[in-house]
């Protein structure tokens, strides 16, 4: 049921992320010229390396499920450097690095954006711009939260059950959704400029 609710939720979320888009390709369909102009301020080859670092956490992610529908919280007693014997925690921490250093990311990419000009108020583009990302920021930020939630229960809990990895699994859902929301923002926003 857990998995029903996560993914019904999850569509709609999509009809959230689907009015977005259609407000930006409205706006922009509106305002041709201001993209001509805003999109040469935007640094492809640096928001393409925070992509890359949000889909690589989706592996890690995906790493951990496997551990959770194993049985495996943890790594228990083997060492730190050995991959082989990670449990779901360790993989989720990793995963939760890697989305924290694309927040980040987002949040640099800002502070360059603001100095160039570009601002939530300063025009359209820019309007759209912060919607679109930072809606997919705070949604981000969400699934950091609950990652820090799951990793805490694999403390908490004497025996790992099927109701822990079910937590993790739903959490992985959600993970991927916003993984693939980006991807098509990242299309969107900086490859068909």
């Amino acid at each position: 049921m857990v998995s029903v609710g996560t993914i019904v939720w999850l569509s709609s979320e999509l009809m959230f992320f689907a009015g977005l888009f259609a407000m930006y390709f409205t706006i922009r369909s509106v305002e041709p010229d201001l993209w001509k102009v805003k999109t040469d301020v935007l640094n492809v080859p640096y928001a393409t390396v925070n992509t890359i670092i949000l889909v690589i956490s989706s592996v890690w992610c995906q790493l951990g499920v496997h551990a959770a529908e194993h049985g495996k919280p943890h790594r228990g007693a083997a060492r730190l450097l050995s991959l082989k014997e990670w449990g779901m925690r360790e993989w989720y921490v990793l995963t939760y690095v890697f989305g924290a250093i694309f927040v980040s990311g987002q949040v640099l990419e800002y502070s360059e954006l603001v100095h160039e000009g570009i601002t939530l108020s300063s025009d359209a583009y820019g309007s759209v711009f912060y919607l679109t990302t930072g809606f997919h920021a705070l949604h981000v930020t969400g699934g950091l939260l609950a990652f820090l939630l799951i990793i805490g229960r694999t403390f908490t809990t004497r025996h790992y059950s099927h109701a822990q990895a079910a937590g993790a699994v739903v959490t992985s859902y959600y993970w991927h959704f916003v993984d693939v929301v980006w991807i098509a923002l990242f299309a969107t926003i900086y490859l068909l400029q």
